[in-house]
């Protein structure tokens, strides 16, 4: 299940005008065009960011991300609709049970493969994926059933400019991915420049072997970086889970951001949210102007050109090896 792009009144408004054709579209329909795909953005980046957090660290392809981030939305559901807690509360709670889980992960089934072929490695993450789905269709509560969770935020439309200027609406719903991502993003940021753990955590994804001789623990940084990378999927699931409601194929998702990941630099962070925005963007603009289906595919268009053109990402650094 993919989101539509499109959410709230200003969603409604774009397609009731592109039913009477894309000739009247002007500058305020392209800027709201760009506001709505960057809150599916957000959503692409904050999964690519848990991608590139565990390849920088491990040079590990986690294709469960997006798994996890069901798993996380689950959890939201759990503490919200079936425990009764604010939603506030979920907002908190079920990130720290994700690094919990991510942890975990780790340490019992990605470490003892380690060393192994990039093949194995791959394949352990793809089944570690469909255990994920099967387990939580198997969790009394969640099933396969669809659920929706309830938040303070409205989807319906807020003005940013005056009416008498031109119609420009975001929905509090999409303002509130777009405010977290941005949140999320620098506190990340400042965790790892300015904290002991933070730094530790880039020495070791720059080079595991001085990292241990300079006394870094580097299988506990390795087991906390997969728990933040599970934490920030579980925080993407929670916003998604508005927009596209909860069930076990959500993870889907991490298929539209995987280009995000490669569109930014699959080393790079900040490539990842800026990869994100840039396909969410793109889909947003295909789904009004290109024929129906397009949007579908435009996440992997860009990816095939990038591939082609600029193989490193935005952001990423051109490496060479001699042999």
């Amino acid at each position: 299940m993919f989101p539509d792009t499109g959410t709230g009144q200003a969603g409604r408004r774009i397609r009731d005008r592109g039913s009477t054709g894309a000739g009247e579209v002007d500058l305020f329909d392209l800027v709201q065009f760009a506001i709505n795909g960057m809150s599916i953005g957000c959503i692409y980046g904050l999964v690519a960011l848990g991608f590139v957090l565990i390849y920088k660290a491990t040079e590990v392809v986690n294709f469960a991300q997006g798994d996890l981030m069901m798993v996380g939305a689950f959890l939201a559901f759990t503490i919200i609709s079936l425990w009764g807690l604010p939603y506030w509360v979920a907002f908190l709670l079920a990130p720290a049970g994700m690094f919990l889980i991510g942890g975990t992960l780790d340490r019992f089934v990605l470490r003892p493969v380690l060393g192994q072929p990039q093949f194995a490695i791959v394949m352990v993450t793809i089944g570690l994926g469909f255990v994920l789905r099967s387990v939580a269709g198997m969790v009394p509560g969640w099933g396969t059933e669809t659920y929706a969770i309830e938040t303070p935020f409205s989807k319906e439309g807020l003005a940013l400019i005056p009416e008498s200027v031109g119609k420009l609406v975001i929905s509090e719903q999409d303002l509130s991915v777009i405010v977290a991502t941005a949140a999320l993003c620098l506190l990340l940021y400042l965790f790892f420049r300015h904290t002991r753990i933070g730094v530790a955590m880039q020495a070791a994804s720059q080079n595991q072997l001085a990292a241990y001789y300079m006394g870094v623990p580097v299988k506990l940084v390795f087991s906390m970086i997969w728990g933040i990378s599970a934490a920030v999927a579980g925080i993407a699931g929670i916003l998604l889970a508005p927009t596209t409601l909860i069930d076990t194929n959500m993870g889907f998702l991490a298929l539209k951001a995987f280009p995000a990941a490669v569109l930014g630099g699959f080393g790079s962070i900040p490539g990842a949210v800026v990869g994100g925005l840039i396909i969410g963007i793109i889909e947003s603009f295909a789904g009004f102007y290109a024929p129906p289906g397009v949007k579908d595919v435009a996440a992997y268009v860009v990816l095939l050109l990038v591939l082609m053109l600029r193989p490193q990402g935005l952001f990423g650094e051109k490496t060479r090896k001699k042999v």
